[in-house]
């Protein structure tokens, strides 16, 4: 099965002035599609050619001789996750059973608003921040290079991804302000409460 790029759920401007279209034109353009090209190249010819993505990635996590592949879509998968958590006019506090699971996990709004910024500026080098469910807790985790929740058994609700192609053209080494900003102004509680009904 070919690994395509999926379709960017906005317009590669509607995150401005958070993030630029100049961002999103190299972030989805430039770097998701080398992933994709790269990953499609790599499974070419093996076994994991007939495996959906996410069976990809769990299977090559396991196996140290296959972590071109596991990299390469590791990051087609987390940044086409990563698209889904932002929207034009995000940001706020989610509603319904999302803030209340977040109520109860970690005591209110601000502690999970707080901690995914810290997993977010505390994460060395590039890498992800996330909220996910592991064993129906709630948890900000962060993840290095390409390393996904996935393949921990974690279920992802949302991702802010931190490494440097993602805010650099717009904060340079400023990655606290791009992490503080998007939680504010971008993330897609909506999409988030779909994974955690899902």
């Amino acid at each position: 099965m070919a690994i395509l790029l999926p379709d960017l759920p906005f317009a590669e401007d509607a995150l401005e002035p958070v993030i630029s279209a100049k961002t999103i034109g190299f972030h989805y353009g430039k770097h998701h599609q080398a992933y994709v090209n790269n990953a499609n190249k790599l499974i070419d010819g093996t076994k994991y050619a007939a495996m959906d993505l996410e069976e990809i990635i769990k299977e090559t996590s396991k196996d140290s001789a296959q972590v071109a592949i596991f990299n390469n879509t590791a990051q087609v998968w987390n940044h086409s996750f990563y698209w889904q958590c932002l929207k034009p006019g995000g940001g706020g506090k989610p509603k319904g059973s999302l803030a209340a699971k977040i109520d109860e996990d970690f005591g209110d709004f601000d502690a999970v608003a707080d901690a995914l910024k810290t997993a977010a500026v505390g994460q060395f080098g590039s890498g992800w921040a996330w909220l996910v469910l592991d064993n129906d807790q709630l948890k900000v985790v962060k993840t290095a290079n390409a390393d996904t929740p996935m393949v921990y058994g974690h279920k992802p609700l949302l991702t802010i991804d931190v490494w440097e192609h993602a805010y650099y053209l717009d904060y340079q080494n400023r990655r606290p302000d791009y992490a503080a900003t998007v939680i504010e102004k971008l993330i897609n509680w909506e999409f988030a409460a779909s994974q955690l009904a899902g």
